[in-house]
This record gives C-alpha cells, structure tokens and sequence, in this order.
C-alpha cells in the first residue's frame, strides 16, 4: 500500500477532501456512508476515492465507506468525542514514567540526563491528559447507556461493566499520586527544576479534580443501577397483571377493585404526568429529527434576541496598554521545608511568615488547613488547642 513519504503531501489531500472526510466523519456511527455519495462529494471523479482507499485514508466493503481506524481515531481524539475508555494506555504511560525516571537516576552525562528529565514531563502530561479524557468520556457513556439503551438487562450489565472502568481509573489515579509523593524521593529531589515543579503541580490538580468526578460518576451509576432494579420489579409485576388478565382471573388472585377503590379521584381526571429526561448525544449527533429541532429554537430563540442587540460603545484606548500582573504561587513542599527548619507551631509558623506578596488571613489559614492535610504523616499533632480571635486551631509541631 502506498504511503504518505511527507506531512506535506499529507495535509495537502486532507485539504483537498476535507468536505468528504468531514461528512464520513460526521456519519462515522450509521455506517450508512455509500460510494454514491461519496462520488457526490468529489465531482464524480473515482480516481479520487482510489487514491484515498490505496493510501489507506479510507476503505470500501458492500458499496459502503468507512475511516480508516487512525484517521478516524486521530479525529475523534483531537475533536474529543472518543468514547472509548483507554485504561491500558494510562498504565502504559505510568510504566514509561517509571522507565525514563530509572534512565535519568542511572545516567551520568548531563545532556541525556535532561532528555529523560523531559520524558518524564511529557509522560505526567500524558498521564494527567488521558486520565481526564477517559473521566469524561466515562461520564458521557453512562449517561447515553442509562438514556438509550433499551433492554433492561444489557443496560444494568454496561453500567456494571463501566463502573469497572471506574475503579481501574481511581487505582491508576492513586498509584500516580503516590509515585509523584513517595515512590521517587531521589528523582524529585535533583530533577525539580522550574519546569518540573510546574509539571508536577499541574498533574497533581488535574488528577485531584479527575478523583473527585469519579465520586460523582459513582454517585450517579448507583443512582441509575437502583432505577433500573425499580423498572425491571415494576415491569416483572406489569408483565404478572397482563397473564392474569389474559386468563380472566385478574380479580381472583389480586385485590385489584380494593385498591382502586381506595383512591382519591378517577384516573381520568389526574393531571397527565410528564417526565423531563435530557436527550442521548447519540440521537443529537444522528438524527435528522434533532437537527431540524435545534435549528427551529436558534431560528425562534437566539436569532431574535441576536437581531435586538445594539453595538456596544467603541472599546478605549487604555485597554490595549500593557499592564504587567505578577502573582506567586505558594510551593506546599517549600512551606513544609521552612516549617520543619524551625520550632514554633504551624499555626503560629504561618501567620508570621513573611510572603514576597501580600497575603491575607484567610489564605494563611486555607494555607494551614492544606499543608496539615497533606503532610499528615510527618507533623506531630498534639491532644491540646489554642484560640486566637474566636478561630480555634490545633497545635502542630514537627516530627
């Protein structure tokens, strides 16, 4: 098969097909994508879709276009609508963090030394990158499982299989924080430089905010699992009711006149009840249905309300002059260092701290609250409390 020997050539016939590749990927899930239209898209010339099946852009089976499995991943990836779950690259990443940081302790030569020093940024960059993604894309196959699927049973058995997904994620989770905490003081300690130190707080709050969407992801899948158990018992009791009927001993084996004798008004005259649940992605993104719905409220709702707006003022000149922020950025690790070097109590140690920049009392006590939760293992906090203007804190000292 030939192939592409330039990135040139490449993004020049991905230009030149972009309006094809553009509708194969917007109808990559009907798989209903045929030669015919395709030709329709290229001016009726086949030469074009050969080219674009010998250099393995595309492939044809039974008359029907398909993206190649790379096009179509590279797409999905950078567009982020991939819905697939990658736990194992995530693991794989982990194992080359682990790999490049053994290179960098072992190397002696400084300029392969700051190679590994940079596979291993790039690697935490993957790591933190690929574990959000998979958080969402968690999110969004459990709320398309519980909205579309149909069958009972193929649905309480996805979201179990999804909740899997979710535990090898938070273990993933967990072991990267506890390799970027414990597992390689040696490394962290001679390899933190600025770039790193930035690397490592940013993988650090990424992973943090990703855990705590787990717990609500969990929330939810227990939500929707005790919701299918309710269906599947009222179904089961429905399909019971409809036998009974069926064999005309309906009013023999259950109590049925008793209890709608016990109600209140006649079903008739109940207010019809309505159940708000938001539409699947999968219909938005496939149905033609849909489209034609979005288009009406834009045409009936924000076009109006675009036409109504009036031009704002012209913006002054003294926005465009350059105005220079500086703002830092408190090191946790830093703090708890200085700490440790002296005797005084954290509380007492914050509070006194002179910051190169103003820093108010509140954020000194966030600043408390944060460093004894991280550094729990290694303060020595005792049984006895102080107060200081109405704020009781505890009394913490170091190891």
């Amino acid at each position: 098969m030939p192939g592409f020997r330039k990135i040139d050539e490449l993004i020049r016939v991905l230009d030149k097909e972009r309006k094809l590749l553009a509708d194969m990927f917007q109808k990559r899930k009907s798989l209903a994508f045929h030669t015919v239209d395709a030709l329709a898209q290229v001016d009726e010339d086949k030469n074009r879709i050969k080219f674009l099946i010998s250099h393995g852009i595309i492939r044809e089976s039974d008359n029907q276009l398909e993206l190649e499995d790379a096009y179509l991943n590279f797409f999905e990836e950078v567009l982020e609508t991939n819905e697939v779950i990658n736990v194992a690259i995530v693991r794989e990443f982990i194992g080359k963090l682990n790999e490049n940081i053994e290179y960098y302790l072992e190397e002696k030569r400084d300029s392969q030394r700051k190679k590994y020093r940079n596979e291993v940024r790039r690697s935490l960059r993957n790591i933190a990158h690929t574990t959000l993604r998979n958080v969402i894309d968690l999110k969004r196959n459990v709320d398309n499982t519980f909205k579309s699927e149909s069958n009972l049973k193929i649905k309480q058995s996805k979201l179990q299989r999804l909740d899997e997904k979710r535990s090898d994620i938070a273990a993933l989770i967990n072991e990267t924080e506890k390799l970027l905490s414990d597992n390689q003081p040696v490394f962290f300690a001679t390899a933190m430089d600025e770039g790193m130190k930035q690397t490592v707080n940013e993988v650090k709050l990424h992973l943090n905010d990703a855990y705590h969407n787990l717990l609500d992801i969990e929330k939810q899948i227990i939500t929707y699992l005790n919701q299918i158990l309710y269906q599947s018992k009222l179904l089961k009791k429905l399909h019971q009711l409809k036998y009974l009927r069926d064999q005309h001993t309906l009013e023999e084996y259950t109590n049925i006149r008793q209890m709608a004798a016990r109600m209140n008004a006649p079903v008739c005259f109940e207010p019809p009840s309505r159940y708000f649940t938001k539409p699947s992605l999968q219909w938005l993104e496939n149905s033609d249905e849909a489209n034609g719905i979005m288009l009406r409220v834009m045409a009936e709702r924000i076009l109006p309300e675009k036409a109504k707006r009036k031009n704002a003022a012209p913006i002054p000149t003294s926005f465009f002059e350059e105005q220079n922020a500086a703002s830092e950025v408190i090191d946790h690790g830093e703090m708890y260092n200085a700490f440790s070097a002296q005797s005084r109590d954290l509380f007492r140690f914050l509070m006194e701290y002179h910051f190169k920049v103003d820093v108010d009392r509140n954020a000194r006590l966030s600043l408390f609250c944060q460093i004894a939760t991280q550094y729990y293992e290694r303060l020595n906090i005792v049984d006895e409390t102080s107060v200081e203007d109405d704020i009781e804190y505890a009394i913490i000292y170091r190891k």
